[in-house]
């Protein structure tokens, strides 16, 4: 028997577990990798709606879109209605199948703009906003929120009637407020609460960090789908762990180190390739401390690796590192 899981407009997602959006990470290499270990949907790093920056090397290369497997979708971020319609356009015309609209970004930078979270604090601009990209594209337009403002603001029940209303397609909610930023713990009783109010999907969101947790909060929130961000860094194979414990109840032996090895030095190529070695080397830095927490308790390899500054230097320690640890 097939199981069908969520659809998102025309989109039939293959499982029920999404890559969240994060800034700065889930470019086009790192998408590509959660795809290819078992994600349902990846969704690409938040696009500022502002045109002045489209034309930057990092807007560029986040706006690649074209031959990319799996459904493309394209986060966008901003507050002005009329830019975020012709942002959706424009990432529509470069391959984008689906636009998800950020309002759940707590970063200052950004709420300071009145884009992210901050939007929350004013419906009838979200309501503004979210019927401009609806009707500017023809392809499905979800939205990203955060459980409210602050803890005497939680408003995600009246946000998302309202999303819906305005035709808005999947609806993910991560199980904070703004005021939490990523502190404490992530509480699902306001997913719960929205999914038993809206007909549209449902994705939970926050501290999905493992198979059991997976079943957890799928089972108490009743929500369609989940999506999981800082825990796929550096284990971007928790996809199909995860999936593989829904399906059997199950867990996967850990990853085979042999296996770690080929997947990050593989990423770390894919980055040099994409960024060109100049930046990839940089970039890398990070994936490779994320990767290597479990594998490397202790900061010496790690603080070496950073200081490396050549992209061929970085994968020749990479394999001398894992031939000491095999």
């Amino acid at each position: 028997m097939v199981t069908l899981y969520m659809r998102i407009g025309h989109h039939q997602l293959r499982n029920r577990l999404i890559a969240a959006p994060m800034a700065g990470i889930t470019d086009r290499p790192f998408r590509t990798l959660c795809h290819a270990m078992g994600a349902g949907m990846t969704v690409s790093e938040m696009l500022s709606s502002n045109p002045e920056v489209w034309a930057s090397d990092k807007s560029r290369l986040r706006m690649v879109h074209r031959d990319e497997s799996g459904i493309r979708a394209v986060q966008i971020a901003g507050c002005d209605p009329d830019e975020m319609a012709q942002a959706a356009r424009i990432n529509v015309a470069s391959g984008a199948q689906l636009i998800d609209i950020n309002m759940g970004c707590p970063a200052k930078k950004v709420n300071r703009k009145m884009a992210g979270s901050a939007l929350l604090q004013y419906p009838s601009l979200v309501a503004s906003i979210l019927k401009a990209v609806v009707n500017a594209v023809d392809v499905p337009v979800t939205l990203k929120i955060r459980t409210g403002w602050n803890s005497e603001n939680r408003n995600c029940v009246e946000i998302a009637q309202l999303a819906e209303r305005c035709g808005i397609q999947a609806l993910t909610i991560h199980g904070r407020t703004r005021a939490c930023l990523f502190n404490g713990e992530a509480e699902y009783d306001s997913i719960r609460t929205v999914k038993q109010n809206v007909a549209i999907p449902v994705i939970a969101n926050g501290d999905i960090t493992d198979p059991l947790k997976a079943r957890a909060v799928l089972d108490y929130t009743g929500a369609d789908a989940l999506m999981i961000g800082r825990a796929a860094q550096g284990r971007p194979w928790i996809f199909r762990e995860i999936q593989h414990y829904l399906d059997t109840g199950e867990l996967l032996a850990p990853m085979p180190l042999a296996e770690v090895k080929r997947l990050l030095i593989g990423h770390i190529r894919e980055l040099h390739d994409f960024y060109g070695q100049a930046k990839g080397y940089r970039i890398a830095r990070k994936h490779v401390s994320w990767y290597l927490q479990e594998h490397a308790p202790d900061d010496q390899f790690r603080r070496t690796f950073n200081a490396i500054e050549d992209a061929s230097e970085q994968l020749e320690a990479l394999e001398a590192y894992f031939e000491k640890l095999a």
